[in-house]
């Protein structure tokens, strides 16, 4: 029973990161438009999977959340999705594909350090190998941040945003585990949302009931819509799924679903090219992150 619980989580995982690197094209191509702002797309993002959530928990029992847990709830909200979100949303358009999904796939040795602190696990030579490794990589994508092929590339301002959101989103992953294992997802993610949409509301809330959807074409409503749906409510919901029954560390593993769906993807639709430099970088990331995460866990 416990195996097939964890093989679950690992397919919950495996597809929520399948949808974030679809989500990586979409969001590029959505937000370059300009129509609708990142703090727009955020709430209405929000607004969208918090109404499903609440939906879906009047057919489930009621469950009551501890007071105590709605200051940490609200924490890893603010964590997890308003700050992860809303920097994702902002550094797309200004980073491409490959240099988004590169500098993702740092999550793992974030995260495996944040649990280091929070579940006490060892900190070795090899960790520390992994992360300079990894460091060189990202480093070595920014001083060779160049290109002769017209294809847009990354300005450091979205660099420094993607390195926020997977720093954040690292965060929640190592933190908040007991709290998401404490309530079923739909109660836990039925106030992530509610709390996140009253976060950006102040921020957006002009542009949001003045928004002209006549204006918006229709390739891009289905874009919006594919972040609401897939993207927000169905990724949100097996990414806690998943944290319930594998750890940190393995979660954040599945960042490597993205680069390999969102390059592919990219390319295929020029949005993005394959050079030596990006091929070196990624090598220099994805070794980093191998070696820390064979490094020596506790006992």
């Amino acid at each position: 029973m416990k195996d097939r619980s964890t093989l679950y989580g690992h397919l919950a995982c495996f597809s929520a990161y399948a949808i974030f690197g679809i989500n990586i094209i979409v969001c590029k191509d959505l937000t370059s438009g300009h129509l609708i702002s990142p703090i727009a797309i955020f709430t209405l993002r929000s607004i969208g999977a918090g109404l499903m959530f609440w939906i879906l928990s009047l057919f489930m029992p009621n469950e009551k959340v501890e007071r105590k847990d709605f200051v940490k709830i609200f924490a890893a909200a603010f964590l997890g999705y308003f700050v992860t979100q809303l920097t994702f949303l902002v550094a797309i358009p200004d980073v491409t594909p490959m240099h988004c999904s590169i500098i993702s796939s740092m999550s793992p040795i974030y995260t495996m350090f944040i649990a280091a602190y929070v579940l006490k696990e060892p900190l070795t030579w090899k960790k520390a190998g992994g992360v300079l490794m990894s460091l060189c990589g990202i480093m070595f994508l920014i001083f060779t941040n160049s290109n002769d092929s017209g294809v847009s590339e990354s300005k450091l301002s979205g660099i420094f945003l993607m390195f926020l959101n997977s720093l954040s989103f690292s965060l929640y992953l190592g933190i908040f585990k007991p709290v998401i294992a404490k309530y079923s997802v739909v109660t836990f993610m039925k106030w992530i949302f509610l709390f996140s949409a009253l976060m950006s509301l102040p921020l957006s809330f002009k542009e949001v009931v003045s928004l002209s959807w006549t204006q918006i074409p229709t390739a891009q409503m289905w874009e919006l819509a594919f972040l609401i749906v897939f993207a927000t409510f169905v990724s949100y919901f097996l990414i806690p799924f998943g944290q319930k029954r594998i750890r940190p560390t393995l979660v954040s593993m599945y960042s490597y679903i993205q680069p390999i769906i969102a390059t592919v993807i990219s390319i295929i639709l020029r949005m993005d090219i394959v050079t030596w430099q990006k091929i070196l970088a990624a090598l220099l990331v994805f070794a980093g992150v191998f070696v820390v995460s064979r490094s020596r866990k506790a006992t």
